[in-house]
């Protein structure tokens, strides 16, 4: 039996011909990356080992985004042990408050991730790189500590399900809606700790930022990873963002899969994920109520990028937010900020009665810059809606693409932007 392409990355990177599922191995790696909410646990265990120093300088990569710039003491303290922790051993991708992003739209930008990487990161939406043909997933703070200590970490090899991809999007569709239906088709934990390997003439029909998206997400349905074939919008990405070498692994014709799912792309809808698990989808056509918002958030990890805000320009263009809604935008990079004031999107943002922030994952994760209170709801283009996920405990977070996310700003509740061209 064949191998798939996340099962060909790990046995090169274990030094192997061949691995199965389940088989237990221990891998080199590429990339360790950290934030400044698990770096500094990962520090702490590095005192403990008494090592002389990490692996190599240039395959770690620090990136202070969630709370940053520091909204208190705590996260300033944190910043600080991350900060000293990079000077003290030269790290070569420390990204400072002026440089930095939120992670996983920084480090591609900057060309650290390529086809054939393995890569780990105290962060679980480390499975976005796999967008680019890498195997990537996240891990705790402790199997950190060891990646930057010994440049290796040991693995279960996952086995994989296929997603084969047809057709192509329709408009005010988006990679989000992709995951988002894909998730609420299997559930939470229907890839759990397993390759979501998506495949298919669809693919090309998906722009970079979408696949970034739907990688991103592999996280929400249990999977260990998620990864996309490298094909000539691959390549044109990363030699654009990156120097480095990188290698095309295609999974054996004969490869085993747990499952293989088809998805046209051509019949989704808008969807939108409601309180309180990513799987608790609805297309737009089946929300049949008025279900009225009080927050907007575009940004994150997962739709901070550059076509999500001119996703989100495009519905707001010449109209004005409606008035007691608060819509906050986050540009995923400094990059994509300044892209964004070139494109005169910033300005169409503002215009529209809109906050624009800083790169950070701030409200993702209740943190800061759009807490909700008792009994708010925020329509969100977040990765997760967790019970109290951006605040309260009796706050509600629904989950939707940009479009989405921009119409129900106009609108006060939950609205398809195809739902405006009409009205």
């Amino acid at each position: 039996m064949g191998m798939t392409m996340t099962q060909k990355i790990l046995a090169a990177h274990a030094g192997l011909d061949k691995v199965v599922a389940g088989q237990l191995i221990e891998a080199d790696l590429d990339l360790v990356l950290g934030n400044d909410i698990t770096s500094p646990v990962a520090i702490k265990e590095m005192d403990k080992m008494k090592t002389e120093g990490v692996f190599d300088k240039d395959k770690i990569a620090l990136v202070p985004d969630h709370f940053v710039p520091n909204k208190d003491i705590k996260s300033a303290e944190h910043c600080k042990c991350v900060r000293e922790f990079a000077h003290k051993y030269d790290i070569t991708n420390y990204f400072e408050v002026g440089e930095m992003g939120i992670e996983h739209a920084l480090l591609p930008e900057k060309g650290l991730t390529v086809a054939g990487d393995v890569i780990i990161g105290a962060d679980s939406h480390t499975c976005t790189y796999g967008a680019l043909g890498a195997f990537s997933t996240g891990v705790g703070s402790t199997d950190m500590a060891a990646g930057m200590a010994t440049g290796k970490a040991w693995f279960k090899v996952p086995s994989a399900i296929k997603f084969v991809l047809k057709g192509k999007l329709p408009k005010y569709v988006s990679g989000k809606d992709v995951i988002l239906h894909i998730i609420g088709k299997i559930g939470v934990d229907g890839a759990l700790y397993k390759s979501m390997e998506f495949v298919g003439e669809g693919v090309k029909a998906l722009s970079m930022d979408d696949r970034f998206a739907i990688a991103n997400m592999a996280i929400e349905a249990g999977g260990k990873n998620g990864i996309f074939p490298v094909d000539d919008l691959t390549v044109a990405y990363m030699k654009e963002h990156s120097t480095r070498p990188y290698k095309v692994y295609e999974a054996d014709a004969d490869a085993e899969y747990d499952e293989v799912y088809e998805i046209d792309l051509s019949s989704l809808r808008p969807t939108v994920a409601f309180p309180h698990l990513p799987e608790n989808t609805k297309t737009i056509d089946e929300i049949t109520e008025e279900v009225k918002i009080d927050q907007v958030v575009i940004g994150s990890c997962t739709n901070g990028r550059i076509e999500d805000l001119r996703a989100a320009a495009e519905v707001l263009k010449g109209k004005h937010i409606k008035k007691g809604i608060r819509a906050i935008i986050l540009p995923a990079t400094q990059d994509i900020y300044m892209q964004s004031i070139k494109e005169g999107l910033t300005e169409t943002f503002i215009k529209a009665g809109c906050v624009v922030s800083t790169p950070t994952c701030g409200p993702c994760l209740g943190g800061y810059m759009g807490v909700l209170a008792a009994g708010e709801r925020c329509v969100s283009t977040t990765n997760r809606n967790f019970v109290g996920r951006m605040g309260h405990v009796d706050s509600e977070v629904y989950l939707a693409s940009p479009y989405v996310a921009a119409a129900s700003a106009l609108t006060g509740y939950i609205t398809s932007p195809d739902k405006l061209t009409t009205e």
